[in-house]
């Protein structure tokens, strides 16, 4: 049998693409590669010359390969962009250690500055600690909210102009399936944004967008680059995982399916009554909010008050359990019905706003506020 020849050179074929089945030597496909990802770095505009780019490294393939490519292409097309790299250390014994002596060697190969910010510096918490207080069960919500932020602030303290993240075309179309399984209209309506950010919060960029996890794997094996391959311990039991699972079944089937999901998620519309949430800034940390406080406010107010359960899914959800707690609460008193045991010296409350209840209830309502035993949700959690 003759051998396969590249669709390129006509040499040798070595591989053949997983995006669109074309046989490939290794250079060509190098070339194409590259080619592409610059392509949807200058067709976006994402970058202009000077900017100070973070690129979010971990040590894993697709942040080693973005480091490589970001600095092969800043140097062959004078990009003029200033390179740094950023790494989060969650806390993770076993796992994230072992990759930052990988995204260290990555410095040194790659000649970049590299700053390292940990959840226990910022927050007081590790992800060990986390898992030891929640289970295992909601650990990667905690730990998506609190990197998304620590990279915001990280890029901050370095003021960067945009971080670039390594997130991939798979990524991408796992989170699109994700938010339309969850009802998330939110979220699905710029998830598929190769650019998402607003003026007040540093940009994030995804070069990748349109690159599959599996050519990046193939581009990184074939260079010899130096990565870190273990997953992380806590994520076997992520919700992502089913949704990768199923696009993997799809991919096997039609390898165009991936691209295909993404274009349908920018192509979604949202009906103009449909009521979005709106944007707001947090009064305490000052990040990016929907509400008053941000969701890792929330969360660590949940951890810091041995509640982390109420900050965790939908307000309903949080009343629910409050209400199940209270009721708890009222049925283990031993104190009579109408006994106030909260330091309050008479059996009506008056809340200063015209509205006088029985404050030896365990659960008060009054303009939508929830006050279990005289606190208030906020004072709970």
């Amino acid at each position: 049998m003759p051998p396969i020849c590249c669709v390129e050179c006509g040499g040798r074929a070595q591989l053949k693409r997983p995006k669109n089945r074309k046989e490939l030597c290794r250079e060509c496909f190098y070339t194409v590669f590259e080619a592409e990802i610059h392509h949807t770095i200058t067709s976006n505009s994402l970058f202009k010359p000077g900017d100070t780019v973070a690129i979010g490294a971990s040590g894993g393939k697709d942040s080693t390969v973005l480091a490589h490519i970001m600095k092969t292409l800043n140097e062959r097309h004078g990009y003029g962009l200033n390179l740094v790299l950023l790494s989060i250390d969650e806390g993770i014994s076993g796992y994230r250690d072992d990759s930052l002596e990988t995204v260290k060697r990555n410095q040194i190969q790659y000649d970049l500055p590299l700053k390292i910010l940990s959840y226990q510096e910022l927050y007081g918490w590790t992800m060990d600690a986390i898992v030891k207080e929640i289970g295992m069960k909601n650990n990667c919500t905690f730990c998506g909210v609190f990197r998304r932020q620590a990279l915001d602030r990280g890029a901050a303290l370095l003021s960067c102009d945009k971080i670039v993240t390594g997130h991939n075309a798979d990524d991408i179309a796992e989170t699109v399936i994700m938010n339309i399984l969850r009802g998330d209209i939110a979220r699905l309506g710029r998830c598929t944004s190769i650019v998402t950010g607003t003026e007040d919060v540093i940009s994030r960029c995804k070069p990748f967008k349109y690159t599959y996890e599996k050519e990046i794997v193939m581009y990184a094996h074939f260079k010899k680059l130096d990565y870190f391959t273990t997953e992380c311990i806590y994520s076997p039991n992520a919700y992502r995982g089913h949704a990768r699972t199923y696009l993997k079944d799809l991919e096997k089937i039609r390898p165009r399916a991936i691209l295909d999901i993404i274009k349908s998620g920018e192509d979604m519309a949202i009906k103009g009554e449909v009521k979005m949430p709106v944007q707001m800034t947090c009064e305490r940390c000052g990040y990016i909010s929907s509400g008053a406080l941000c969701k890792a406010c929330i969360m660590l107010d949940g951890l810091n008050k041995g509640r982390p359960q109420l900050s965790i899914g939908k307000n309903n959800k949080r009343k629910k359990i409050l209400k199940l707690e209270a009721e708890k609460l009222r049925n283990s008193s031993e104190s009579p019905p109408n006994s106030v045991d909260n330091g309050v010296s008479e059996d009506k409350t008056n809340l200063g706003n015209g509205k006088v209840v029985d404050s030896g209830s365990s659960v008060i309502v009054s303009n939508g506020n929830h006050i279990v035993q005289g606190r208030t949700v906020e004072e709970m959690f």
